[in-house]
């Protein structure tokens, strides 16, 4: 679907259930491993059921205060996994984007300030996680899934009894 207000845009994107997980990047990235890395993820339990929504090529449009991707026609269904070759696999025709995951990002720091997960698309405040060269990006992916989900507060090191961020509560590992 390409009708007005909708930029094509070289990314992929999984729906982890009810929003996307958008994933740009350039060629040679990790796009598609990152997506296979969370359908994966989600037929094994670790985060919602995850299906493909584009890999390599998507198209972007805000609609309602939301921003809404498709797979380009031409690739539906459609995911490379390096090495092996193109596969087919189920897809979903459109979805609510809920997080953006920049790879090779040149802002990418150990403790990223505030403005820098955040990323306005087409006027819309999305968040957004920077990860660096050589920095594996499911676990942080994983993290901002399940992790911030349990949390209140705008960010995470917020719920630091100890202000610095670096601890998990004991309660996580028994929950």
């Amino acid at each position: 679907m390409t009708g007005a207000g909708t930029a094509s845009v070289h990314a992929s994107a999984v729906l982890v259930g009810d929003r996307a997980v958008l994933i740009r990047g350039a060629s040679g990235a990790g796009k598609s491993r990152l997506a296979f890395d969370l359908i994966l993820a989600g037929r094994a339990g670790q985060i919602p059921p995850a299906v493909l929504v584009g890999d390599d090529r998507v198209y972007l449009e805000q609609s309602g205060g939301q921003l809404v991707v498709r797979p380009a026609r031409e690739l539906a269904g459609l995911i490379e996994v390096r090495g092996l070759g193109i596969f087919s696999c189920d897809f979903a025709p459109q979805a609510v984007v809920g997080l953006v995951v920049d790879l090779a990002a040149p802002d990418a720091e150990r403790l990223p300030p505030p403005e820098a997960l955040r990323v306005p698309i087409y006027g819309i405040e999305l968040p957004r996680i920077p990860a660096g060269i050589g920095i594996f990006p499911l676990p942080l992916v994983i993290a901002a899934l399940t992790m911030t989900a349990i949390s209140s507060s705008a960010r995470p090191s917020d719920d630091c009894p100890k202000g610095i961020g670096n601890h998990i509560s004991p309660t996580l590992a028994t929950e």
